[in-house]
């Protein structure tokens, strides 16, 4: 469990981005910690306000890499800040029909159905091929170090909670560390709404009881779990995966830790 202080040290409260947070300063195996103020991870930021955007800015990004498809961007286009220069990572096509929570509650109704949903979903999130693109390019523009990073989807919790959990695997956090990070969205989203829209969400909540919305708007570590489950069944270990599919070989895996490790 992430106590108040933790939580209140990782997420930076704004008023229209979700969820955004430094996934750094967490010990690695072997000694030392991931950095702290160079990872960054959040919603969309389609409603910021201009403090928002100001707050952002003082961050420093260099690199912002935006998991949603083209369609979701096209919906919910990120406002910037008038001195915005990072360099932004998308691809074409799409990476979830609509945002991923919203794409897994196609026929639910109870929280069984959520929660078995929303595991399917994470089984095959890791194969999406636009995905995967846009997972390289996350990747590699770690290696390059020196930076400050943002890596976000629409909710910044299932796409994006996948991609750093993969992450803080090839930095070496401990699994444990890595799951609270996961987790914590249920805390930094706590009492908000999404921000933005998704094409039929709102109908498509309107069917369930709120057991099930809830469980489709959180995160939980069976969904996660679902990910590296499939991930070791088809490539054996994590380390395969990143490998062969992602091309975050042992080298890049070096040269990640070399830029965001500090001893």
């Amino acid at each position: 469990m992430v106590n108040d202080e933790v939580v209140g040290e990782r997420i930076l409260t704004l008023e229209g981005v979700n969820n955004f947070r430094d996934y750094g300063d967490y010990a690695v195996a072997g000694g030392g910690r991931v950095k702290r103020g160079v990872l960054w991870r959040s919603g969309q930021h389609v409603m910021a306000s201009d403090g928002d955007l100001d707050l952002i800015a003082a961050l420093g990004l260099t690199t912002v890499t935006d998991l949603r498809g083209d369609s979701e961007r096209q919906l919910n286009p990120c406002r910037r800040h008038a001195s915005f220069s990072a360099q932004v990572f998308t691809c074409e096509g799409e990476t979830a029909a609509l945002a991923s929570h919203v794409d897994a509650g196609a026929g639910v109704v109870t929280e069984a159905d959520a929660r078995g949903a929303m595991s399917r979903l994470y089984t095959e999130m890791p194969y999406r091929p636009n995905l995967v693109t846009v997972y390289r390019r996350h990747f590699a523009a770690l290696a390059e170090g020196d930076g400050v990073n943002l890596i976000h989807c629409f909710a910044g919790k299932d796409r994006t909670g996948v991609a750093v959990a993969l992450t803080h695997h090839v930095l070496g956090v401990h699994p444990d560390d890595a799951m609270a990070d996961y987790l914590l969205t249920n805390q930094a989203m706590a009492g908000r709404d999404f921000q933005g829209r998704a094409s039929g969400d709102a109908s498509r909540y309107a069917q369930m009881d709120e057991a099930a919305s809830r469980a489709l708007r959180g995160v939980s570590p069976e969904f996660l779990e679902a990910a590296f489950t499939a991930m070791h069944a088809s490539h054996g270990s994590l380390d395969a995966y990143l490998a062969d599919v992602l091309g975050v070989d042992a080298a890049l895996q070096e040269r990640i830790r070399r830029a965001l490790v500090a001893k």
